[in-house]
């Protein structure tokens, strides 16, 4: 709940359908340019995220949540940067 701190809103969800529902929503949207998903949903909207990884809008940016990072949002970040330029510039 930081994040609405900051001043962004937030969709907490309360099982994988309203997951599902909420993020539909959210991107159909044309009020949010980005939507940020926690590392532990990115299984559950993998379907609905792929619709959006290609479109400017909504930029769908992977985060990790609460705990350990899992790895999903540098991998996510490391995949698009390889798609836009053509290389993995960020090989370790």
């Amino acid at each position: 709940m930081g994040f609405r701190a900051l001043g962004l809103s937030v969709y907490p969800t309360e099982d994988d359908t309203h997951a599902v529902e909420s993020f539909k929503r959210l991107a159909r949207s044309e009020q949010y340019a980005i939507v940020y998903v926690t590392e532990a949903l990115v299984q559950v909207l993998e379907q609905e995220i792929d619709r959006y990884k290609d479109s400017v809008v909504p930029a769908v940016i992977v985060i990790p949540g609460r705990g350990e990072s899992m790895g999903l949002g540098l991998e996510a970040l490391r995949q698009a940067v390889e798609r836009a330029v053509g290389v993995d510039i960020l090989a370790e």
